[in-house]
């Protein structure tokens, strides 16, 4: 009969564990239809898109609530050990770096509505760009999660490099900008803003990637170098 317990006792911690996880992919998904929204309302200087993005932020501050109150009870009454611990750790800490995607998204939002409808000072596909890459990252990065997948993980990070290289590119051309008509200030502090805010999301997925390394390893490695 001690047998039969532990094994239903086992099978609900796996249960919970799941659903630790479709909370987590839940928020992914989130923050990544925010990001891509925060890029079509700038690019198409849509103020309502950007207004509608701030408001609907709070969905994805009560999902990461919601999953760290659930990874908090899971511990708290299942005391799990080595690999059930750090998924649980895991998911917790993921949570925090995507939450901090989706406030990158309602910034986005922000700094459209502060250019409002004036022409773009200058192209925005390099933004586009960095924005592509991330959201390959996000997309790849839940992937190496539920897989348990190093290979794919570390994939995830490099691609960190070609959008540290655009962001150094696009913050020299906008500081060149700048240098040539003091008109130019306002949007360039905010395409500085929106560039800083992609390459952090970015940097987030960075996390992710090297929370996939902990997860399966049991030590932490750094994939920034």
């Amino acid at each position: 009969m001690k047998g039969a317990n532990a094994v239903v006792v086992r099978e609900k911690f796996e249960d919970d564990l799941k659903e630790l996880q479709n909370k987590l992919v839940e928020l992914v998904k989130f923050a990544d239809n925010a990001l891509a929204l925060s890029v079509e309302a700038l690019e198409t200087h849509n103020v309502d898109l950007a207004l509608q993005i701030m408001d609907d932020d709070t969905k994805a501050d009560i999902l990461y609530e919601e999953i760290n109150e659930f990874a908090i009870l899971l511990i708290a009454k299942q005391q799990p050990v080595a690999i059930d611990l750090r998924r649980i750790i895991v998911a917790i800490k993921i949570a925090t770096d995507i939450e901090r995607i989706a406030d990158f998204a309602v910034n986005i939002a922000k700094s459209t509505i502060r250019i409002g409808q004036e022409p773009h000072i200058k192209p925005i596909s390099n933004l586009k760009r960095m924005y592509e890459i991330t959201a390959v990252m996000l997309k790849d990065g839940l992937e190496a999660y539920k897989e348990e997948n190093t290979q794919l993980a570390k994939k995830v990070a490099e691609m960190d490099d070609e959008v540290d290289r655009l962001y150094g590119e696009t913050i020299q051309e906008l500081f060149r900008l700048n240098s040539e008509s003091s008109e130019n200030l306002t949007q360039v502090t905010q395409f500085l803003f929106i560039c800083r805010f992609l390459e952090r999301a970015a940097d987030h997925m960075t996390n992710v990637a090297e929370y996939v390394f902990y997860l399966i390893k049991g030590k932490h490695y750094d994939l920034n170098n």
